[in-house]
């Protein structure tokens, strides 16, 4: 039997290979051109020496010949490794060191850059390039080679892809995703959201990420449906295609920028089914304005590179703002306190998981792996949250995030949820700043909206204080016009503590 994720994938391709498949600005492309590219890529990668389980490097713009690549390693047994396109010279270093690439794919204007970083590397003997619109020297390689690929049989525990982790303390760690994880959360996702014969799913999402990569590409092609391909997420280009679109997913910064277009309106969302939320939180206020805008309610489901997708709210049944749902099929969760007991129903505590979904572990660091995973299999994601009694999760900040001051454990979220909700804020990020008395301080960052008489820090500790233990008020507020983010949205809450004090 074979395990490989492509295996499956091509399984469910349709028996009309005419049917469309990536559909772009300037071209649509069917699934008969998608198999005969990936197989094109497939082998070229073998023809260029590469075996089974060895990394391919790629840092290339979205494309569907970047879409081809992935599949094309997938088939030839390959580890796919995409990274950000804006990591910078140290840190592709760092990752080409530790994943000891048998290539590296970049867009042709980081060539000798990265070049440079191989010639150093004696370790990566080929850099190939591959650019925004899909040309470059591995594209050339592609189209010289037959188009019926050989699928590389797989088991379920071999390495599909690793994908490296923001790395906000500490060195970035590569989670070793295996065809069996990959296999897994598309299965069980495609049955919790209602894949539909006709659905056409909108991609504005970027390639290098699970979001993007696994969820938005994974789903359609297991559905055997059409997807629109945006080169980037772009407010007009999205409210243009969803009238043809069933299924959106995004991260929350696309849905406040959707809101913030007085074109977007329920006439525009006529044809949607689905709306979904993740890789970030979604702000209560936007869950609501957007069904009220738009006639539907987003589904909110949470996941981590480590493990693919928990948890889901229904899609048939409450959605409920705030929360992240009930854990998915084959999933198994708990929330335990620091002696690794279990917490009270709506306590806060640390999230686990175990399952088919969850990854194999760091890449070339089995200690990191071990210090990660409970004796009975568990991963320890890292996340606090809290369940309900209907059984719906909530995540309410990071354990790195978890402030006590003197002595007293607060949540963020929890300050942040109030804040969010007064008049005049877009929205906050709640922190622990180091404080001579009480170790930490808790200290609100707060983006202001444009009216003319704006908030102050008065407003916001008087209004505060009449809902919060004074500890959990924070001793201080900033303002900024902005917070800072990743790429698929999350706000880096360790630039914000390396930026401000109580001085």
């Amino acid at each position: 039997m074979n395990d490989n994720f492509y295996n499956l994938l091509q399984s469910k391709f349709p028996r009309d290979g005419s049917q469309p498949c990536l559909e772009t600005q300037h071209v649509t492309h069917s699934y008969a051109d998608l198999e005969e590219e990936a197989g094109r890529c497939a082998n070229a990668l073998r023809q260029a020496g590469l075996v089974k389980g060895d990394r391919v490097a790629v840092q290339v713009h979205k494309s569907p010949q970047n879409l081809f690549l992935y599949l094309g390693c997938l088939q030839a047994g390959l580890i796919y490794l995409p990274l950000n396109t804006g990591y910078t010279r140290t840190e592709l270093e760092y990752f080409m060191a530790d994943a000891e690439p048998g290539m590296v794919i970049c867009d042709p204007g980081k060539l000798q850059q990265v070049s440079g970083i191989a010639s150093r590397q004696k370790h990566i003997p080929q850099v190939r390039t591959l650019d925004a619109h899909g040309a470059g020297s591995f594209t050339d390689a592609a189209r010289s080679t037959h188009s019926k690929g050989e699928t590389v049989t797989c088991t379920k525990d071999d390495i599909a892809v690793i994908l490296y982790t923001s790395g906000t303390t500490g060195k970035p760690k590569g989670a070793m995703i295996t065809h069996g994880n990959l296999q897994s959360n598309g299965l069980v996702l495609h049955r919790a959201w209602g894949w539909q014969k006709d659905d056409i799913m909108l991609h504005a999402l970027p390639l290098y990420h699970v979001h993007g990569l696994f969820l938005g590409c994974h789903l359609p092609l297991l559905n055997a449906s059409k997807i629109i391909f945006l080169d980037k997420f772009d407010t007009d280009l999205v409210i243009r295609e969803l009238p043809r679109s069933t299924v959106y997913m995004g991260v929350p910064t696309h849905y406040t920028r959707l809101l913030g277009n007085t074109d977007f309106r329920a006439h525009i969302c006529s044809n949607m089914r689905l709306f979904t939320s993740g890789s970030a939180p979604l702000l209560e206020k936007t869950f609501t304005e957007f069904q009220e805008r738009s006639g539907h309610t987003i589904l909110e489901r949470y996941g981590m590179t480590e493990t693919g997708m928990n948890t889901s709210n229904p899609l048939s049944g409450m959605r409920k703002a705030g929360t992240v749902g009930p854990v998915l099929d084959g999933v198994e969760v708990r929330i335990v306190n620091d002696k690794a007991d279990p917490v009270a129903d709506g306590a806060t505590g640390q999230l686990q998981v175990r399952g088919e979904n969850v990854f194999k572990g760091y890449w070339r660091m089995p200690e990191k792996t071990a210090e990660e995973f409970t004796a009975d299999g568990f991963f320890k994601t890292g996340d606090l949250a809290t369940m309900d009694n209907d059984q719906y999760i909530s995540i309410v900040g990071r354990s790195k995030d978890l402030i006590i001051t003197g002595g007293l454990n607060v949540y963020p979220k929890e300050i942040e949820t109030i804040i969010d909700c007064m008049e005049g804020v877009t929205e906050s990020a709640v922190i622990g700043l180091a404080h001579a008395d009480f170790g930490e301080a808790v200290a609100a960052i707060v983006v202001r909206d444009d009216s003319p008489d704006p908030i102050t820090e008065t407003d916001i500790i008087s209004s505060l204080k009449r809902n919060l233990a004074n500890f959990k008020v924070p001793k201080k507020v900033v303002f900024m016009a902005s917070l800072p983010r990743n790429t698929m949205g999350k706000v880096q809450k360790n630039f914000l503590r390396d930026q401000f004090n109580f001085e």
